[in-house]
């Protein structure tokens, strides 16, 4: 099969090592992966904070971008659940007919990373060795827009040398929230006291995640800290081998 990747911008721009992570480990199970140039943002940072207008060209990009690819694996539960849950909505208030039938057509074939592996391709072992303590924030897009549920969890379950420990009060919100941390620092601050009150208890060496914007929240307060705990993205972990 031809998996295409959207590395969604900001893993791109900040995280590259987790797109590379992903290719590796779908191609360890056989598939081929491509990566279309043309991509760009799905619009998640625009449209929350209220510029929909500036939005809606990247929506037809997106769909312009991978209007013939079989099935679209990104390692963001945010930028999927933007395009799951905000692309239709876009596409209607455009009223462009047309526009709305592309986008219901393309949006069942666009996937998170653990969905992809546990859903669309039927494994959980993916030959993993990372012998390390871990463990694991569902983040909210992820919980409560995706209802990935268990999936990352059957996945690092499966990882050998990997003890799985249990993350106090794990469905909090961290804080980061894009534009939030930025537009309500004290709050997110507090939340993420919070978080990182519950990753300490946990005695983990590291905190994992579906999306790296949490991820990126979280280790700059171990750093600050300097706790030295490590953050690392689900895929990087599955890629790990001995």
């Amino acid at each position: 099969m031809t998996i295409d990747l959207f590395i969604t911008c900001y893993n791109d721009t900040l995280f590259p090592d987790t797109g590379k992570a992903v290719v590796a480990v779908l191609e360890r199970l056989g598939h081929r992966v491509a990566f279309r140039r043309e991509q760009s943002c799905c619009g998640q940072m625009h449209y929350n904070t209220g510029y929909q207008s500036e939005a809606f060209p990247l929506l037809r990009n997106f769909v312009r971008t991978f209007a013939d690819a079989e099935v679209i694996c990104a390692p963001s539960s945010s930028c999927v659940a933007m395009i799951r849950d905000h692309f239709p909505k876009m596409a209607a208030a455009s009223g462009d007919e047309k526009l709305v039938e592309r986008v219901e057509e393309i949006v069942p074939r666009v996937f998170e990373f653990s969905e992809m592996l546990v859903d669309r391709l039927g494994v959980t072992d993916l030959g993993a060795y990372y012998p390390h303590t871990v463990t694991l924030h569902p983040s909210c897009h992820g919980l409560r827009s995706l209802g990935l549920g268990n999936k990352p969890r059957q996945l690092l379950e499966r990882v050998r040398g990997l003890r799985l420990i249990e993350l106090p009060e794990a469905e909090q919100c961290c804080g980061f929230g894009g534009t939030f941390a930025i537009k309500n620092a004290d709050v997110s601050a507090a939340m993420l006291a919070d978080k990182m009150r519950c990753v300490l208890n946990t005695g983990a060496e590291v905190c994992t995640a579906t999306d790296n914007s949490c991820l990126m929240h979280i280790k700059g307060a171990l750093s600050r800290m300097r706790t030295g705990v490590k953050c690392a993205h689900l895929a990087e972990i599955l890629a790990a081998s001995a």
